[in-house]
């Protein structure tokens, strides 16, 4: 419990950093001087709502009890849907079938890339562990 609660204050207050740096860009690169207040708050929550799923969410990848295809399903299932979801409600992907189909291609491409990254990074680790403990003998 005091993980789950340390990664969502780190997800939350980094959703949050996210939320303000998108902001400045927004008005210096897009050259506005104003903003509407309501869609301010909404994307501002949505960042933070995303920081705290994505910081959250990995946690299925320490219940030992469940083996890694059904750890990853499980996350890729809830990370996508969720995000789905949020993206739909706030605006950020527009509402149309073809949408839904250019997002989940996006989706599945962009976890995989970043689970392969992920997976030959902690290999790596494995392998330096396996050899210093093997220079200990």
């Amino acid at each position: 419990m005091r993980i789950f609660l340390y990664r969502s204050m780190i997800g939350i207050f980094f959703g949050g950093f996210i939320a303000a740096a998108a902001t400045i860009a927004f008005i210096y690169a897009g050259g506005q001087s104003t903003l509407d207040g309501h869609i301010f708050i909404k994307n501002a929550l949505g960042s933070i709502f995303c920081g705290w799923l994505f910081t959250v969410t990995p946690l299925y990848f320490e219940i030992r009890s469940i083996r890694l295809p059904m750890q990853t399903a499980l996350h890729f299932l809830t990370v996508t849907i969720v995000y789905l979801i949020l993206g739909l409600w706030i605006g950020w992907i527009p509402i149309g079938v073809k949408n839904f189909f250019i997002y989940l291609g996006i989706s599945v491409l962009v976890y995989a890339i970043m689970w392969i990254c992920f997976y030959l990074y902690f290999k790596n680790e494995s392998k330096k562990l396996n050899e210093d403990l093997e220079s200990i003998e």
